[in-house]
């Protein structure tokens, strides 16, 4: 696939986005597969396996929800700036170089874990079900994904997400009953009931809300955000076919997590056992217990299909990152080179495969700085998305607010102060701000600036009374909120002070293509 969209003089913006003319078919394919990575697919099973009959619902809903929720932002991205290639390079324009440095530094290493996060599962899987070492398997995976994707950047992953797409969903849509009757349909469902606890056997779990919707839910409107492969399927997608899109992806993602979170469920119904505790076991045990060899190559398909997917967005995401806001922005100085920019774009795929191999074999623990990027990702919501919107807020407002949330969320999430007293409190009545600020953005997207400013209102009233006094025993949910909370209330406060007004057609006129079809490239205008 990969050969037949090669160009021989390829083109810096359609390496990168497509020159945002990509279709409602492909896009809608390439959203759905880089939403569901080989990540999503366990955490949904480990959820049901945990948290019984809600958990894949809290994964999976959520997730979808905020594919939703996100396209009217979207729309409103591209109307600002219809050319731009990166997140970053609009707050370039909005704000200017610490803006979007912290966008696009955050970025670059949010892509970076989650090529290790993949790398690793091809390994892990490789090792299970073929006669192929774990260092195979990594190897395998990472030089696969490069070679396709080197070629051809963004147009490559798209493309192919197409083909990774229909072989999941078709994966899915068997495995899951066949998995289901195997164990024993309906009388097992029945019998396995009995065994659950009281809060597995409910659907409106508060325990899973608390310990995985709730926490999911803030960090899924983070990542839509402030994720540069939603971005930049977001600037290559026609501008007419944005809503079909997401709404397409929405139902993608949401019927395919869900349906392979139940095998969690049916694991916990049936008395499995994750093989040497790891959940992440608990697909491939199912399916090597009840499947037949063939299906359970079929599911090595579908796996590599969602990590291989999610791991070439990870390359695209990061050669135009680092073209755009690294080069383009700050290198550069105003003097682009195309054939330039093409060869930094194919060197960071190279070097970023290599990082994720060597994170991948050497076991390194990328816990601890994958939930930093995510607060970090909390953080910028606020001021990313009012600073498409709000023409008070400035740079000072966008970095100060951002670092300020950050401290914030590493002193509740990791309690590097008691969590009693005033430091509760303050926390929690941050939490409220949060929770106000995520709903209200939620009704914002989708019914507009009134119904917004009044759900989140509402929210607001609703959950003080439930967090305060509450929250603090919860600090995942906890931190995260409080950094939606921080970076709002620090990014207004700075921006009131402000008195003048930005000019949002400046950032059209900032924001332009590198390469335009007709413009020659410096040594041809030379000759």
């Amino acid at each position: 696939m990969t050969l037949t969209i090669r160009e021989k003089k390829e083109n810096v913006d359609g390496f990168m986005v497509s020159n945002g003319a990509v279709g409602f078919g492909i896009s809608a394919a390439s959203m759905t597969a880089t939403w569901v990575w080989a990540a999503s697919l366990y955490a949904a099973a480990s959820s049901g396996y945990t948290y019984g009959v809600s958990g894949p619902i809290h994964y999976g809903l959520w997730g979808a929800l905020m594919i939703l929720c996100i396209y009217p932002f979207g729309r409103h991205f591209r109307k600002v700036a219809p050319k731009a290639h990166t997140l970053a390079e609009v707050m370039h324009a909005r704000h200017g170089r610490s803006s979007q440095l912290i966008l696009a530094v955050s970025n670059i290493v949010g892509s970076v874990i989650s090529l290790t996060a993949n790398f690793t599962a091809a390994g892990a899987l490789m090792e299970i079900l073929t006669p192929f070492s774990f260092l195979h398997g990594v190897l395998i995976a990472a030089i696969g994904v490069l070679a396709y994707t080197l070629w051809s950047g963004f147009r490559a992953s798209v493309m192919t997400d197409f083909a990774q797409l229909v072989a999941m969903m078709l994966a899915a849509a068997l495995i899951v009953p066949m998995v289901f009757f195997a164990t024993g349909g309906i009388s097992a469902l029945d019998q396995g009931m009995a065994g659950l606890t009281d809060e597995q056997a409910n659907f409106f779990s508060g325990e899973a809300f608390l310990e995985q919707g709730g926490p999911y839910l803030a960090a899924v409107l983070a990542y839509a955000i402030g994720n540069q492969t939603i971005a930049q399927r977001l600037f290559a997608v026609r501008q007419d076919r944005i809503k079909s899109t997401f709404i397409t992806a929405t139902l993608g993602y949401a019927g395919t997590v869900i349906g392979l979170g139940m095998l969690g469920l049916l694991a916990v119904m049936v008395g499995l056992q994750p093989m040497n505790g790891d959940m992440n076991n608990i697909i491939p045990q199912m399916a090597s217990e009840y499947l037949s060899p063939v299906m359970v190559g079929l599911l090595f398909i579908m796996v590599i299909g969602s990590l291989s997917s999610t791991a070439d967005s990870d390359l695209a995401a990061l050669s135009s990152l680092v073209m755009t806001d690294i080069y383009g922005k700050n290198l550069a100085r105003g003097k682009v080179n195309p054939r330039t920019m093409l060869h930094i774009g194919r060197i960071t795929m190279i070097a970023a495969t290599a990082l994720g191999v060597m994170f991948a074999v050497s076991n390194f623990n990328i816990l601890d700085l994958l939930v930093f990027v995510g607060a970090l990702w909390g953080a910028l919501v606020f001021p990313v998305i009012a600073s498409f919107y709000w023409d008070r807020i400035t740079n000072l407002a966008f970095t100060v607010s951002v670092v300020v949330a950050l401290g914030f969320f590493l002193v509740a999430r990791f309690e590097l102060l008691p969590l009693t007293g005033i430091v509760a409190l303050v926390m929690e009545f941050a939490a409220v701000i949060g929770g106000a600020v995520v709903f209200g953005f939620m009704a914002f997207g989708l019914f507009g600036k009134q119904v917004g400013f009044t759900v989140g209102g509402i929210a607001g009233v609703v959950l003080f009374p439930l967090i305060m006094g509450f929250l603090r025993d919860y600090p995942t949910l906890l931190g995260s909120l409080v950094s939606y909370g921080v970076s709002t209330v620090v990014c207004v406060a700075i921006s009131m002070a402000n008195k003048d007004r930005f000019d949002f057609a400046l950032i059209n006129e900032r924001v332009t293509e590198f390469q335009l079809k007709d413009r020659p490239e410096p040594a041809e205008a030379a000759r």
